[in-house]
């Protein structure tokens, strides 16, 4: 069963959030907060499953104390996306407060309190915007209404500005401190009298603002989940499974035990295969007063391994595998028109086949967590979690405990991706403190997240496309195959989900009157999760690599093809045409967010546009471009390549445009998009994790290498469209056009046409 992520299932939400006054146990919860001044909460109530009414206690809470301070309580976490600092900016610009006075507390993983904390596919945006506006729209009101009263004047005459309310005729000012504490008491507003300020008055929201924890992190006092220290804190490292599946068959500890520091050894029991994404995997675990002393008493420990029914696992061979399955008929996906009819009559036929690698996290901060489990069973976290509450949940189940009876605070990630959603690394650290009867550090080492990785599934795709005597594209039959997220639980899981499948594949816009889209059958015989984009990564490379031939094969400029297939502006719904299954719309309502050419569009001639595509073309430049829509979010790359003084060729430009609706936070927005570029060249032409003998090859960053700067992209340009549609997400749409992009290029620079990532510069 896969946890609730936004993009594997369809969530059908409806945003009911309502503000109260939370309760005086809710003030004595947050003490530091309850300074005499207001303090509100957000409860969201959402469509649960079959239609009933969920109601979650506060999500957040807001105070405003004597100081002029404004705190909220964030419980989402941070990652580098910003998400600490846009929510809260929302929060600010429709209350009026001094930016420089918020404060922001992080909140610990409870969903009774906070309802959804899973900080991934990027979704936080888009779902708290409203929220966020209504809460700082409440606030303001609220503290209108107290100084109106107390100058004898219409609210209506008022408003609120850097923290303070101003009366539009006289000029008079009160601080939002001098009136906190007349707010104390104050009942709620009538919500429906609660208007959300005019688009055109908000001054922080589509505006660069600094992440709130930059000076934190720039002087080192910013807390990770290796910085976190308790008294009388013992480290732990696991000697896991060298092959998933694996199970100990004895072990000897002598050696270990004779290191200077190491106090114990510890078996931890796996959950076999297949794993799980939220269980721990089976090893023996040294504990030790520090962290050398453990990880020597792991090199000195003697296991005995049965290596189970994955020892022989080869994923070249899987691949090879994959590949030719292509060729066969597959589970069919979605259906239109007649491909065999329009493959019969065509006159030319393009048939290609994409490969992609296994590929891993490799966020800068290994995994680590912390835990603490008291005698009478209780258990406190400490962990850079991406969904606090699943670590919650699979703590509170691994120790046999009540789950009121876990704790998870939240630390600051130092990269995420996916990988620290799932829990097992804190589940690991829950069972080793329960062992010690001490507080517990798990420490990953950089082999360890390599080697157990939840990966990104290798692919294996297969596109047939149809041309007419005229040039028409008739016809397009995709086939792809790749290990599903959900095999990671259950072997039954043969074919890609329905919320895999339409990441980048089942949702192809290209108005052609013959679609067939297959899947094909592949196991699972490693643990795979879901990575920055996650099937857009391998989707998006094959279908916009294929548009890129096909505008050859047409006689045409590749953003020409583009504009001209996809046809005329309209709203797709893909889902008439899906055949035996949903199409997902990352877990939103596709009439609230359809997919829509016009939009499309419109980002592709942005991108030609500020790339000077035409010209620099015509000059001689080497471009390549792709065009994407993932996570609701509409993305035009063009890639520049050059050959420098040395004769190596380097990226010289990307150029981005995006449409993600409403631009909470530029800054952040062009962050995501310079580091999804760096990411994705990554996985482009350097990165791979491969299998032998059910063991990964890959030890270290100098054998699974990530881009150095040398290599890099060396200008980006992003392009924000202005837009007051509903804001999308910005974390993983950086990532699927780029690849293609690329591949593109190389092909202009030197002939070659790229089926295989990752590829050479």
């Amino acid at each position: 069963m896969l946890p609730n992520i936004p993009f594997l299932k369809n969530k059908n939400r409806e945003d009911q959030s309502k503000v109260f006054s939370p309760s005086r146990r809710d003030f004595l919860k947050f003490g530091s907060l309850a300074t005499g001044g207001l303090f509100l909460g957000i409860s969201f109530q959402c469509s649960g499953p079959k239609g009933e009414t969920v109601t979650f206690a506060p999500n957040v809470y807001i105070s405003i104390n004597s100081d002029n301070e404004v705190t909220l309580v964030a419980h989402r976490s941070e990652m580098g996306t910003g998400i600490r600092t846009t929510l809260p900016q929302i929060m600010a610009d429709e209350l009026g407060a001094d930016w420089s006075k918020i404060k922001i507390i992080q909140a610990e993983g409870d969903e009774e309190k906070y309802g959804n904390q899973n900080t991934d596919g990027s979704f936080s945006v888009r779902m708290f915007y409203e929220p966020m506006r209504k809460a700082g729209a409440t606030a303001r009101h609220m503290l209108i209404a107290a100084a109106a009263a107390d100058w004898g004047v219409d609210a209506s005459e008022c408003d609120t500005e850097n923290g303070m309310v101003v009366h539009a005729g006289n000029g008079k000012k009160l601080s939002f401190g001098d009136l906190a504490s007349k707010l104390k008491d104050a009942p709620l507003p009538d919500p429906e009298r609660v208007v959300l300020k005019d688009f055109s008055k908000l001054k922080l929201i589509g505006t660069d603002v600094a992440i709130y924890d930059v000076n934190d992190i720039a002087s080192g006092k910013a807390v990770f989940g290796a910085d976190v220290n308790l008294p009388n804190m013992k480290i732990a490292v696991v000697k896991r499974t060298p092959v998933i599946g694996a199970t100990v068959i004895s072990y000897n500890d002598e050696k270990a035990l004779a290191v200077p520091g190491v106090e114990q050894v510890v078996k931890i029991e796996g959950s076999g295969f297949p794993p799980g994404l939220d269980k721990a995997l089976e090893g023996v675990a040294v504990i030790a007063t520090n962290t050398w002393a453990a990880i020597k008493g792991r090199e000195a420990l003697e296991v005995e391994w049965d290596l189970g029914e994955n020892q022989n696992y080869n994923s070249g061979q899987q691949l090879a595998e994959m590949l030719e399955s292509t060729k066969g008929k597959g589970k069919v996906r979605r259906e239109r028109g007649d491909f065999d009819t329009a493959g019969r009559s065509a006159s030319k036929t393009l048939e290609r086949t994409y490969e992609a690698p296994f590929y891993a996290h490799a966020t800068i901060e290994p995994p680590a967590a912390i835990a603490d489990v008291k005698e009478d069973g209780s258990c406190e976290v400490w962990a850079p979690s991406q969904h606090p509450q699943w670590a919650r949940g699979a703590v509170a189940a691994a120790l046999g405990v009540e789950i009121a009876n876990v704790k998870v605070n939240v630390t600051l990630l130092g990269g995420g991706f996916g990988r620290k959603s799932k829990p097992d690394f804190v589940v690991e650290a829950a069972l080793l403190s329960k062992a010690a009867k001490a507080p517990v550090r798990v420490q990953w080492t950089r082999e360890d997240d390599l080697h157990f990785d939840f990966f990104h599934s290798h692919s294996a795709q297969r596109i047939n496309a149809t041309l007419d005597s005229s040039g028409a594209l008739t016809g397009w039959n995709h086939h792809t195959v790749f290990p599903a997220i959900g095999a990671t639980g259950s072997k039954e899981e043969l074919h890609p989900s329905d919320g895999e499948m339409g990441l980048g594949c089942v949702d192809f816009p290209f108005d052609v009157p013959n679609i067939r889209i297959e899947s094909h059958e592949s196991t699972g015989n490693t643990r795979v999760g879901w990575l920055r984009s996650v099937s857009n990564i391998h989707h998006a490379f094959a279908i916009h690599a294929m548009m890129d031939e096909i505008a050859e094969a047409r006689g045409k400029d590749p953003i020409e093809n583009a504009l001209e297939l996809l046809g005329e502006d309209r709203d797709i719904t893909f889902q008439s045409e899906m055949v035996g299954g949903e199409y997902g719309n990352y877990g939103e309502k596709i009439e609230d967010y359809p997919w829509n050419t016009g939009r499309m569009k419109n980002v592709i001639r942005t991108v030609a546009e500020k790339s000077n595509w035409t010209a620099n073309k015509a000059a001689g430049k080497i471009m390549g471009f792709a065009a994407h829509k993932s996570f609701l979010t509409y993305v035009g790359c063009v890639v520049v390549l050059e050959k420098g003084s040395d004769g190596k060729t380097i990226i010289s430009d990307v150029y981005y445009a995006v449409d993600c609706g409403i631009a909470v936070n530029t800054d952040r927005i062009r962050s995501q998009f310079e580091g999804g570029s760096q990411f994705a060249t990554s996985l482009a032409t350097t990165s791979a994790i491969t299998f032998e003998k059910g063991q990964v090859q890959q030890n270290n960053f100098d054998t699974y290498q990530i881009i150095r700067m040398p290599a890099s992209p060396k200008t980006i340009h992003v392009h924000i469209i202005e837009s007051q549609i509903k804001p999308t997400g910005v974390g993983e749409p950086p990532v699927p056009p780029f690849i293609p992009a690329l591949a593109n290029a190389m092909y202009q620079m030197n002939g070659q046409r790229i089926y295989k990532l990752p590829f050479t510069i």
